[in-house]
């Protein structure tokens, strides 16, 4: 059993914990990490976007952020957005290689695997500039199925036109372009 904390708009703890699974029955608020890794090739920004595992109970098949997860009871942001680096991608970073881009609260109620899902989440998003090639991240394979480099500008537009299945929300990816441009 996964628990969480039950926090406020701004992501902080309410002393209230609940299950993942009844985070998600009833829609209480939690806090994610979302790490985004990034490169330059070709003058052109690419992003590092991962594919969800068949049997993850939200999304499963679609292309995600490069490294996003739920944050146990008792962690901060940070700690949990290194710990999901190293379980999913298998990669090491340090807390002062993320790069903040801002908070973001969102909500949504969808239906997987034929149950309601409700999910009321504030996420810290941040960016990490890495480049290696695909193959050279370990994936945990019940979380990731693969990893694929996207040009910047080509994946904001094709989640934008529904071009594949994803899970991204533009307005991610508009912060991350104020701190990859400034």
């Amino acid at each position: 059993m996964e628990l969480l904390d039950i926090v406020d708009e701004h992501g902080i703890p309410t002393g209230q914990t609940a299950d993942r699974e009844q985070v998600h029955a009833l829609g209480l608020r939690h806090r994610t990490s979302h790490v985004w890794l990034a490169r330059r090739r070709n003058g052109k920004v690419q992003l590092l976007l991962q594919k969800r595992s068949m049997q993850k109970d939200s999304y499963p098949g679609c292309y995600d952020i490069s490294s996003a997860g739920h944050i146990p009871a008792g962690q901060d942001f940070v700690t949990s957005a290194l710990r999901e680096l190293k379980e999913e991608l298998g990669q090491t970073a340090h807390a002062e290689d993320l790069i903040f881009c801002g908070q973001r609260n969102f909500h949504l109620d969808a239906e997987f695997h034929g149950k309601p899902f409700h999910d009321e989440q504030v996420s810290n998003v941040y960016l990490l500039w890495l480049d290696q090639e695909p193959e050279s991240f370990i994936l945990q394979a019940e979380e990731v199925s693969e990893v694929r480099w996207f040009d910047f500008e080509n994946c904001l537009n094709a989640i934008a036109t529904g071009e594949f299945d994803t899970c991204i929300y533009t307005e991610e990816l508009e912060m991350l372009r104020k701190v990859i441009e400034n």
